[in-house]
Protein backbone atom coordinates (compact mmCIF):
# COMPACT_ATOMS: atom_id res chain seq x y z
CA UNK A 1 0.00 0.00 0.00
CA UNK A 2 1.28 3.48 -0.88
CA UNK A 3 0.64 6.63 1.13
CA UNK A 4 -0.46 10.01 -0.27
CA UNK A 5 3.15 10.82 -1.21
CA UNK A 6 3.56 7.69 -3.33
CA UNK A 7 5.75 5.88 -0.77
CA UNK A 8 5.11 2.62 1.04
CA UNK A 9 4.81 2.86 4.85
CA UNK A 10 8.16 1.05 5.18
CA UNK A 11 9.86 3.53 2.86
CA UNK A 12 8.32 6.47 4.71
CA UNK A 13 9.71 4.97 7.93
CA UNK A 14 13.19 4.70 6.40
CA UNK A 15 13.23 8.45 5.71
CA UNK A 16 12.96 9.12 9.44
CA UNK A 17 15.93 6.91 10.36
CA UNK A 18 19.26 8.58 11.12
CA UNK A 19 22.40 8.53 9.00
CA UNK A 20 25.09 6.49 10.74
CA UNK A 21 28.75 7.52 10.86
CA UNK A 22 31.78 6.00 12.56
CA UNK A 23 35.42 6.89 13.13
CA UNK A 24 38.20 5.74 15.44
CA UNK A 25 37.61 8.83 17.60
CA UNK A 26 36.22 12.34 17.25
CA UNK A 27 37.98 13.21 13.97
CA UNK A 28 35.03 12.01 11.92
CA UNK A 29 32.99 14.81 13.44
CA UNK A 30 34.52 17.06 10.77
CA UNK A 31 32.43 15.01 8.34
CA UNK A 32 29.41 15.13 10.66
CA UNK A 33 29.72 18.90 10.90
CA UNK A 34 29.69 19.27 7.09
CA UNK A 35 26.72 16.94 6.83
CA UNK A 36 24.75 18.87 9.45
CA UNK A 37 25.41 22.07 7.51
CA UNK A 38 24.29 20.60 4.18
CA UNK A 39 21.53 18.32 5.52
CA UNK A 40 19.91 20.25 8.40
CA UNK A 41 16.72 18.15 8.36
CA UNK A 42 18.54 14.84 8.82
CA UNK A 43 19.18 12.97 12.06
CA UNK A 44 22.58 11.41 12.76
CA UNK A 45 24.03 8.63 14.89
CA UNK A 46 27.80 8.95 15.35
CA UNK A 47 30.08 6.26 16.78
CA UNK A 48 33.57 7.15 17.97
CA UNK A 49 35.62 4.03 18.74
CA UNK A 50 37.84 5.93 21.18
CA UNK A 51 38.87 2.86 23.18
CA UNK A 52 40.73 1.49 20.14
CA UNK A 53 41.95 4.60 18.39
CA UNK A 54 43.96 5.34 16.35
CA UNK A 55 43.12 2.99 13.51
CA UNK A 56 45.97 4.32 11.38
CA UNK A 57 48.66 2.36 13.22
CA UNK A 58 46.78 -0.96 13.14
CA UNK A 59 47.06 -3.78 10.60
CA UNK A 60 44.57 -3.95 7.72
CA UNK A 61 43.01 -7.08 9.21
CA UNK A 62 42.47 -5.38 12.56
CA UNK A 63 40.97 -2.25 10.99
CA UNK A 64 38.58 -4.40 8.97
CA UNK A 65 37.44 -6.19 12.11
CA UNK A 66 36.95 -2.91 13.97
CA UNK A 67 35.03 -1.44 11.01
CA UNK A 68 32.71 -4.43 10.79
CA UNK A 69 32.00 -4.21 14.52
CA UNK A 70 31.34 -0.46 14.39
CA UNK A 71 29.04 -0.81 11.38
CA UNK A 72 27.14 -3.64 13.08
CA UNK A 73 26.58 -1.51 16.18
CA UNK A 74 25.12 1.31 14.07
CA UNK A 75 22.94 -0.82 11.81
CA UNK A 76 21.56 -2.68 14.84
CA UNK A 77 20.11 0.63 16.05
CA UNK A 78 18.52 1.40 12.70
CA UNK A 79 20.12 3.69 10.10
CA UNK A 80 19.27 4.45 6.49
CA UNK A 81 22.80 5.09 5.21
CA UNK A 82 26.30 4.43 6.57
CA UNK A 83 29.23 6.83 6.29
CA UNK A 84 32.75 5.59 7.04
CA UNK A 85 34.01 8.89 8.46
CA UNK A 86 37.58 7.56 8.64
CA UNK A 87 40.08 7.45 5.80
CA UNK A 88 41.95 4.42 7.20
CA UNK A 89 38.76 2.39 7.59
CA UNK A 90 37.52 3.48 4.16
CA UNK A 91 40.75 2.36 2.52
CA UNK A 92 40.76 -0.97 4.35
CA UNK A 93 37.13 -1.96 4.58
CA UNK A 94 34.77 -0.14 2.16
CA UNK A 95 34.11 -3.13 -0.17
CA UNK A 96 33.80 -5.45 2.84
CA UNK A 97 31.21 -3.21 4.52
CA UNK A 98 29.19 -2.87 1.31
CA UNK A 99 29.13 -6.66 1.05
CA UNK A 100 28.15 -7.03 4.72
CA UNK A 101 25.33 -4.44 4.49
CA UNK A 102 23.74 -4.68 1.04
CA UNK A 103 20.48 -3.26 2.42
CA UNK A 104 21.90 0.29 2.74
CA UNK A 105 24.30 2.55 0.86
CA UNK A 106 27.79 2.74 2.37
CA UNK A 107 29.80 5.89 1.64
CA UNK A 108 33.52 6.31 2.27
CA UNK A 109 35.59 9.48 2.43
CA UNK A 110 38.47 8.63 0.06
CA UNK A 111 36.73 9.09 -3.29
CA UNK A 112 35.18 12.47 -2.34
CA UNK A 113 38.58 13.67 -1.09
CA UNK A 114 40.34 12.58 -4.27
CA UNK A 115 37.67 14.31 -6.35
CA UNK A 116 38.19 17.55 -4.42
CA UNK A 117 41.98 17.36 -4.92
CA UNK A 118 41.69 16.86 -8.67
CA UNK A 119 39.35 19.84 -8.97
CA UNK A 120 41.64 22.05 -6.90
CA UNK A 121 45.03 21.40 -8.49
CA UNK A 122 46.34 23.59 -11.32
CA UNK A 123 49.77 22.00 -11.75
CA UNK A 124 48.76 18.37 -11.23
CA UNK A 125 51.24 18.04 -8.36
CA UNK A 126 49.29 16.90 -5.29
CA UNK A 127 50.55 16.12 -1.79
CA UNK A 128 48.64 13.68 0.42
CA UNK A 129 49.14 13.47 4.19
CA UNK A 130 47.39 10.80 6.22
CA UNK A 131 47.86 8.08 8.80
CA UNK A 132 50.43 5.37 8.15
CA UNK A 133 47.68 2.89 7.31
CA UNK A 134 46.06 5.12 4.68
CA UNK A 135 49.39 5.95 3.04
CA UNK A 136 50.46 2.29 3.10
CA UNK A 137 47.24 1.26 1.35
CA UNK A 138 47.74 3.83 -1.47
CA UNK A 139 43.97 4.37 -1.65
CA UNK A 140 44.24 8.12 -2.29
CA UNK A 141 46.95 7.73 -4.90
CA UNK A 142 44.86 5.19 -6.79
CA UNK A 143 41.71 7.32 -6.55
CA UNK A 144 43.52 10.45 -7.78
CA UNK A 145 45.27 8.64 -10.65
CA UNK A 146 41.98 7.16 -11.84
CA UNK A 147 40.72 10.70 -12.32
CA UNK A 148 44.00 12.32 -13.36
CA UNK A 149 46.51 9.78 -14.75
CA UNK A 150 49.12 12.49 -15.28
CA UNK A 151 49.06 13.64 -11.64
CA UNK A 152 52.27 13.67 -9.58
CA UNK A 153 51.62 12.62 -6.01
CA UNK A 154 53.76 13.12 -2.90
CA UNK A 155 52.34 10.94 -0.12
CA UNK A 156 53.49 11.31 3.46
CA UNK A 157 52.36 9.64 6.73
CA UNK A 158 51.80 12.02 9.67
CA UNK A 159 50.76 9.63 12.47
CA UNK A 160 51.20 12.00 15.42
CA UNK A 161 48.61 14.44 14.08
CA UNK A 162 45.80 12.11 15.23
CA UNK A 163 46.66 11.97 18.95
CA UNK A 164 47.46 15.70 18.85
CA UNK A 165 43.99 16.44 17.49
CA UNK A 166 42.38 14.09 20.01
CA UNK A 167 44.25 15.89 22.83
CA UNK A 168 43.24 19.34 21.55
CA UNK A 169 46.84 20.28 20.61
CA UNK A 170 45.80 21.90 17.35
CA UNK A 171 47.54 25.29 17.37
CA UNK A 172 50.61 27.08 18.68
CA UNK A 173 54.33 26.28 18.56
CA UNK A 174 53.92 22.55 19.22
CA UNK A 175 51.42 22.03 16.40
CA UNK A 176 53.43 24.14 13.96
CA UNK A 177 56.67 22.43 14.99
CA UNK A 178 55.23 18.99 14.31
CA UNK A 179 53.74 20.19 11.03
CA UNK A 180 57.16 21.50 9.98
CA UNK A 181 58.83 18.22 10.88
CA UNK A 182 56.46 16.34 8.61
CA UNK A 183 55.96 18.82 5.77
CA UNK A 184 59.32 20.56 5.31
CA UNK A 185 60.66 17.73 3.09
CA UNK A 186 57.91 18.31 0.50
CA UNK A 187 57.47 22.08 0.83
CA UNK A 188 60.23 24.14 2.46
CA UNK A 189 63.24 22.06 1.40
CA UNK A 190 62.31 21.89 -2.32
CA UNK A 191 61.48 25.62 -2.33
CA UNK A 192 64.92 26.43 -0.96
CA UNK A 193 66.42 24.43 -3.84
CA UNK A 194 64.28 26.28 -6.39
CA UNK A 195 62.19 23.21 -7.11
CA UNK A 196 58.43 23.06 -7.72
CA UNK A 197 56.26 22.05 -4.79
CA UNK A 198 52.70 20.64 -4.78
CA UNK A 199 49.97 23.24 -5.22
CA UNK A 200 47.35 21.11 -3.46
CA UNK A 201 47.56 19.36 -0.11
CA UNK A 202 45.00 16.70 0.78
CA UNK A 203 44.24 16.33 4.49
CA UNK A 204 43.53 12.63 4.07
CA UNK A 205 42.50 12.01 7.66
CA UNK A 206 39.35 13.37 9.25
CA UNK A 207 41.37 14.52 12.28
CA UNK A 208 43.70 16.72 10.27
CA UNK A 209 41.33 19.65 9.54
CA UNK A 210 41.63 20.64 13.19
CA UNK A 211 45.30 21.37 12.52
CA UNK A 212 44.49 23.21 9.30
CA UNK A 213 45.93 26.56 10.40
CA UNK A 214 49.26 25.08 11.55
CA UNK A 215 49.51 22.94 8.41
CA UNK A 216 48.68 25.87 6.16
CA UNK A 217 51.37 28.09 7.70
CA UNK A 218 54.01 25.43 7.15
CA UNK A 219 52.88 24.52 3.62
CA UNK A 220 53.06 28.17 2.64
CA UNK A 221 51.26 30.48 0.25
CA UNK A 222 49.83 29.17 -2.97
CA UNK A 223 49.02 25.72 -1.54
CA UNK A 224 45.33 24.80 -1.46
CA UNK A 225 44.27 22.55 1.40
CA UNK A 226 41.38 20.19 0.73
CA UNK A 227 39.61 17.52 2.75
CA UNK A 228 36.76 15.14 2.08
CA UNK A 229 34.11 16.43 4.50
CA UNK A 230 32.06 18.73 2.27
CA UNK A 231 32.36 16.43 -0.75
CA UNK A 232 31.23 13.46 1.33
CA UNK A 233 28.23 15.45 2.53
CA UNK A 234 27.33 16.28 -1.09
CA UNK A 235 27.55 12.60 -2.07
CA UNK A 236 25.26 11.63 0.82
CA UNK A 237 22.77 14.31 -0.16
CA UNK A 238 22.80 13.05 -3.77
CA UNK A 239 22.14 9.47 -2.67
CA UNK A 240 19.31 10.46 -0.34
CA UNK A 241 17.58 12.41 -3.08
CA UNK A 242 18.15 9.65 -5.64
CA UNK A 243 16.67 7.00 -3.33
CA UNK A 244 13.87 9.31 -2.07
CA UNK A 245 15.20 8.91 1.47
CA UNK A 246 15.78 12.57 2.37
CA UNK A 247 13.95 13.39 5.58
CA UNK A 248 11.08 15.76 4.89
CA UNK A 249 11.03 15.04 1.15
CA UNK A 250 7.47 13.76 1.49
CA UNK A 251 6.25 16.50 3.83
CA UNK A 252 3.22 18.47 2.61
CA UNK A 253 3.84 22.04 1.56
CA UNK A 254 3.70 24.38 4.53
CA UNK A 255 3.87 21.59 7.09
CA UNK A 256 6.62 22.30 9.65
CA UNK A 257 9.43 19.77 10.01
CA UNK A 258 11.13 19.19 13.35
CA UNK A 259 14.93 19.57 13.15
CA UNK A 260 16.94 16.37 12.95
CA UNK A 261 18.57 15.00 16.09
CA UNK A 262 22.20 14.05 16.74
CA UNK A 263 23.12 11.16 19.04
CA UNK A 264 26.51 9.74 19.90
CA UNK A 265 28.06 6.41 20.85
CA UNK A 266 31.58 6.08 22.22
CA UNK A 267 33.57 3.10 23.43
CA UNK A 268 35.48 4.96 26.17
CA UNK A 269 35.50 8.04 28.44
CA UNK A 270 32.24 9.86 27.80
CA UNK A 271 33.28 13.21 29.39
CA UNK A 272 36.43 13.44 27.24
CA UNK A 273 34.52 12.42 24.12
CA UNK A 274 31.91 15.08 24.83
CA UNK A 275 34.47 17.81 25.52
CA UNK A 276 36.47 17.16 22.34
CA UNK A 277 33.35 16.59 20.28
CA UNK A 278 32.12 20.07 21.10
CA UNK A 279 35.38 21.51 19.73
CA UNK A 280 35.09 19.52 16.50
CA UNK A 281 31.39 20.27 15.97
CA UNK A 282 31.36 23.83 17.33
CA UNK A 283 28.17 23.00 19.23
CA UNK A 284 27.16 21.91 22.70
CA UNK A 285 26.65 18.18 23.25
CA UNK A 286 24.12 17.29 25.91
CA UNK A 287 25.36 14.43 28.13
CA UNK A 288 22.06 12.61 27.63
CA UNK A 289 22.82 12.26 23.90
CA UNK A 290 26.07 10.31 24.50
CA UNK A 291 26.06 6.58 25.29
CA UNK A 292 29.07 4.41 26.11
CA UNK A 293 29.01 1.05 24.32
CA UNK A 294 31.17 -2.03 23.93
CA UNK A 295 32.05 -3.44 20.54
Amino acid sequence: MMNSHGLSPSHAHLRELPIGLFDSGVGGMTVLRAMREQLPNESFLYLGDTARMPYGTKSVETVRRYALEAAAALTARGIKLLVIACNTATAAALPLLREAHPEIDVVGVVEPGAEAACRATKSGHIAVIATSGTIRGRAYEEAILRRMPEARISALPCPLFVPMAEDGLTSGPLAEGMAARYLDPIFRDPREQGLEVPDTLVLACTHFPLLRNAISRVAGEGVTLVDSASNTAREVRRLLMEKHLARGSGTSAGMPLCPGSVRFLTTDDVPRFTRLGELFLNMSIAPCTVEQVEL
